[in-house]
């Protein structure tokens, strides 16, 4: 039987072992602790005769859950779709068949699979399966992406359904995904730097490693190709950008038509020349909000100063780019 290659310190079967959620043979108690953990979820026995072994271990981190689950028995998980958060299945041993819309996913020490966000998954989890799993906040994947792109994101993150542990990328989450499971499974008292830590680390290593719709973006593939009128507005507007500026003004600049300029910012930037503006206003402005004086700079006029009129737009774009309110920015 294949078995997932894990860090030797601490053995897979042994993982989270003092973070115990539930050890059980009733499936309604086994169903309602999973529920407690990630979601609510219908849990059926494939074979009415049998009955669950159940246990499951969890542990909780800021924004990232990390736990080992097995039931024992053959079952099927169908839980609510999920909203808010990404799972990641990794089994130790054994298999479990992952059904995402019309994808489907054959998950095993080899093959880790992947439920995104608003995505309707059904779990057939063979007797013999044991798995980690990795729950990751959909607001702390958005949060670290956009720090990365310096950018707001204009659409959900999609990762892949699935990720090959004997790739080079699937070797070296594998190493990083070891390292945090052991770790956090000998040490008790983690302070909040530390789990902030361990958050980026493995969000980041998400991020880079599985590929994703912003995958093109976050590895820089189209920068160096873009034409020259491309970059050309960039530095324009990141210029002028206190300035008024319209469409009309970086077309006659770069020396290209409208439409060009437009199509040129989507091939390459995946975004548009007024969308890249009121991010680099954005960024400007948070600049400036960090530097202020609480009653002397206020959030209006610097709102203002950068172009902002429509205060209750700007608030959320903010506040979606930099996970916090100007005011909120002001008073750090």
């Amino acid at each position: 039987m294949n078995q997932l290659k894990f860090n030797p310190v601490t053995p897979p079967e042994v993982v989270l072992s003092n973070y115990e959620v539930c050890r059980s043979n009733d499936l309604e108690e086994v169903r309602l602790s999973a529920a407690e953990i990630l979601c609510e979820n219908e849990l059926k026995l494939s074979n009415a005769n049998k009955s669950v072994d159940a246990s499951i271990f969890y542990r909780k981190l800021g924004g990232i859950g990390v736990g080992r689950i097995s039931y024992g028995a053959e079952v099927t998980i169908s839980p609510v779709v999920f909203e808010d958060f990404l799972l990641i299945q990794m089994p130790i041993r054994g298999v479990e068949k992952i059904t995402l819309g019309n994808d489907k996913v054959l998950s095993s020490p080899k093959v880790f699979g992947f439920i995104n966000p608003n995505v309707k998954s059904v779990m057939n989890h063979e007797s013999d399966t044991e798995k980690l799993i990795i729950r990751v906040d959909k607001k702390l994947i958005e949060k670290n992406c956009q720090q990365i792109l310096n950018l707001t994101l204009n659409k959900d993150i999609k990762f892949d359904s699935s990720m090959l542990s004997e790739t080079k990328v699937g070797s070296q989450w594998m190493s990083m995904v070891g390292w945090i499971f052991d770790f956090i499974s000998r040490e008790e008292d983690l302070s909040p730097i530390m789990v902030s830590q361990f958050e980026n680390m493995l969000v980041n290593m998400l991020l880079t490693n599985q590929h994703n719709n912003y995958s093109s973006v976050i590895h820089n593939d189209s920068v160096s190709i873009a034409p020259y009128f491309v970059k050309r507005v960039e530095h324009y507007i990141q210029d002028n950008a206190h300035k008024p500026i319209a469409i009309n003004d970086m077309a006659e600049y770069a020396g290209v038509s409208s439409r060009a300029l437009f199509t040129g910012f989507r091939k390459y930037r995946n975004t548009t020349p007024m969308r890249h503006l009121k991010e680099v206003r954005l960024q400007y402005v948070h600049e400036d909000l960090k530097r202020a004086c609480v009653g002397q700079d206020k959030v209006i006029t610097i709102a203002y100063n950068w172009g902002f009129s429509h205060l209750g737009h700007f608030s959320t774009d903010y506040k979606r780019r930099f996970g916090e309110t100007p005011y909120e920015t002001l008073l750090s």
